[in-house]
């Protein structure tokens, strides 16, 4: 993961939506995760995002987690960072959930991570590589994908 670096001094906070999570989280924690989509007009399309999210919130000792889209629908990166910021969190990883790291992994998720780091200096952003590069995702498309004509 790629750190985003930061001015040393913390600015003044700005007002912020309510802290996210389930409300099993602590109040303040120390780590964060940002799963970014890239966004649709259909707003059925969030659904399978919206299942991971909720899958993660679920896990013990899971981190403040924060959905956020790149277009069309709410909330956008930097408005996803700032409910994380809120809640505390001082390290957030921030994960495409991109099946390749195309233009927007690329180009436009780092002018946005400097966005946050401007904003929020108190917070380590670090990048993921975007999920469709992870083996375990790759290995459970190409089983779907296999089972394809046998239902």
């Amino acid at each position: 993961m790629t750190p985003v670096p930061h001015p040393s001094a913390p600015s003044a906070a700005s007002p912020v939506p309510a802290p996210v999570g389930d409300g099993t989280q602590a109040a303040t924690t120390a780590r964060g995760l940002l799963l970014f989509a890239h966004g649709a007009r259909d707003p059925a399309w969030s659904a399978p995002f919206e299942a991971v999210a909720a899958r993660c919130r679920a896990q013990p000792d899971a981190p403040a987690v924060a959905l956020g889209f790149l277009e069309f629908m709410s909330p956008d990166l930097p408005g996803a960072g700032e409910q994380l910021a809120a809640a505390g969190c001082r390290e957030v990883d921030i994960v495409p959930l991109f099946l390749g790291a195309g233009g927007h992994v690329r180009k436009d998720i780092p002018l946005l991570m400097a966005r946050l780091a401007e904003q929020h200096p108190q917070v380590v952003w670090r990048l993921a590589p975007a999920i469709g590069q992870a083996e375990a995702v790759v290995a459970a498309m190409a089983d779907v994908a296999l089972q394809a004509g046998r239902r």
